[in-house]
C-alpha cells in the first residue's frame, strides 16, 4: 500500500473514533438531562389521599382545542352610562319643604327625593278643578262639551309636566282640594350623585336639584390603537379586568369604535357596555379590555382556574396517576371565554387540576411537594 493510501486510512480511522466519542458524550448528556428532569418532576409531585382530594374539592379538565378569535387589548376607564343619567331641575318656582335624599343614597324608581311648596303648582291644580267642573257641567251640551273636554285635558297635561304623577292628578278631583306640596321623584332606580338643595331653600324654575345615575350598567371608555381599528367592529364581545378584582372577568359588548383619531396618541375612542348588577365596578376605575376581533383560530387551551402564577411563571398541575400531580411550567397566550391559550408545556389530552389548583400551589410553597410523599 502506498504512503498516500496509508495516510488516508489513518485519517478515516481518526474521524470514526472522534465521532464515536462524541456520540457517547451526547448520550451521556441526554441521559443526564433526562435524569435531572425526572428528578425535578419527582421533586414537585404530590399524591393526595382520597380524603384530601375530597376536602380540597379537586377537579380536573383536559387540555383541548378551542376556537379563539384574535384579541385586541385596550386600556380604559369606567364611567356612567350616559343613557342612564338624569339631571333633576325645578319645574316650577317654590320653597323646598323637605329633602329625603342626599348624595350617595341609593333610591328606587319613583321614590320621593324632595317636596316643594309652589304657588304655581297650587294655581295649576285650581285650574284643573275648574276645568273638571266645567266639563262635567257641559257634558250633555253637544256644542260646548268638546271644547270643555279639551280644556280639561290641557289642564291635566300641565300638571303632569311640572312633575305630578297621573295618580296624584286623579286624586285631586275626588278630594276637590289642591295638594299643598309637589314631589320630586327619581325617574329610575339608581344612586344620587349630587344633591344641591336643603330644606328651606327657595328655588327658581330650572334650578339644579339632584343628579341621579344608574350604576347597574356602566360604560368603559377605551383607547384603541390605530393599528387595531381594522380588526374591530361594534357588537364584538369584550372582557374587562381591573386591579381591584384580580383574576375576575367582567364581560360586556363593544358598542362603538369612534370616527376621530387622536393625532397625539394615535388612538380611537371605543365604548364597551358592561353589566354591573353587584355594584363591584365603580366609575373612575381603570380597566384593561380584551376585545374579540379578526379571524377565528384553533388553539390548545385550559380553563382559567388551572393556571397559577408562581413568581411570575405560569404553572399547572398535571394529573399523572391516581390522585398524583406534578407541577409544570407553561407558556400562555391569549385569554378568552374563561380559557387560557397554552403555547408550550402541555399536550392535548393531558389532564390538569382546575378547582383546587390553588391548594396544590399552597402545598408546594409550604414544601410538602419536595419529597413527593402523599398528602393527607
Amino acid at each position: 500500500m502506498c504512503n498516500l493510501s496509508r495516510h488516508i486510512l489513518r485519517a478515516l480511522l481518526f474521524v470514526l473514533a472522534v465521532s464515536a466519542c462524541a456520540c457517547r458524550g451526547q448520550k451521556a448528556v441526554d441521559a443526564g438531562r433526562e435524569a435531572a428532569e425526572a428528578k425535578h418532576e419527582t421533586d414537585v409531585s404530590i399524591t393526595l389521599t382520597a380524603s384530601a382530594w375530597a376536602a380540597g374539592d379537586i377537579h380536573t379538565a383536559k387540555a383541548a382545542s378551542h376556537v379563539f378569535r384574535k384579541q385586541v387589548t385596550a386600556p380604559g376607564v369606567l364611567e356612567f352610562n350616559a343613557r342612564r343619567l338624569a339631571h333633576l331641575t325645578a319645574r316650577t318656582p317654590g320653597r323646598i319643604e323637605r329633602v329625603m335624599a342626599v348624595s350617595g343614597d341609593r333610591v328606587g324608581a319613583g321614590q320621593v327625593l324632595a317636596e316643594v311648596y309652589s304657588p304655581d303648582y297650587m294655581s295649576l291644580q285650581a285650574e284643573y278643578l275648574q276645568a273638571m267642573e266645567r266639563a262635567q257641567r257641559l257634558a250633555v251640551d253637544l256644542e260646548e262639551a268638546p271644547a270643555a273636554r279639551a280644556i280639561l285635558v290641557s289642564a291635566r297635561q300641565r300638571l303632569l309636566l311640572v312633575g305630578a304623577t297621573a295618580a296624584e292628578v286623579d286624586s285631586i278631583g275626588p278630594a276637590r282640594v289642591p295638594r299643598p306640596l309637589l314631589a320630586v321623584r327619581a325617574p329610575f332606580a339608581g344612586t344620587v350623585i349630587e344633591a344641591n338643595v336643603l330644606a328651606g331653600d327657595h328655588v327658581e324654575l330650572g334650578a339644579n336639584l339632584f343628579r341621579l345615575a344608574d350604576p347597574s350598567v356602566l360604560w368603559a371608555s377605551l383607547h384603541i390603537r390605530e393599528e387595531d381599528m381594522a380588526s374591530l367592529q361594534a357588537g364584538a364581545g369584550a372582557e374587562l379586568r381591573t386591579h381591584a378584582y384580580p383574576g375576575e372577568v367582567f364581560r360586556g359588548q363593544l358598542l362603538l369604535v369612534g370616527d376621530v383619531l387622536d393625532e397625539k396618541t394615535r388612538t380611537l375612542t371605543g365604548r364597551v357596555e358592561v353589566a354591573n348588577p353587584a355594584g363591584k365596578l365603580k366609575t373612575g376605575m381603570f380597566v384593561e379590555a380584551a376585545l374579540e376581533g379578526g379571524a377565528n383560530r384553533t388553539v390548545l387551551a385550559v380553563p382559567d382556574a388551572a393556571v397559577q402564577d408562581d413568581d411570575g411563571r405560569s404553572i399547572v398541575f398535571v394529573l399523572t396517576g391516581e390522585r398524583r400531580f406534578f407541577r409544570r411550567e407553561i407558556a400562555t397566550g391569549e385569554r378568552l371565554g374563561g380559557q387560557v391559550e397554552v403555547l408550550t408545556g402541555l399536550r392535548a389530552g393531558e389532564e390538569v387540576a382546575t378547582s383546587g389548583s390553588f391548594l396544590l400551589k399552597s402545598e408546594m410553597r409550604k414544601g410538602s411537594m419536595e419529597d413527593g410523599h402523599g398528602h393527607s
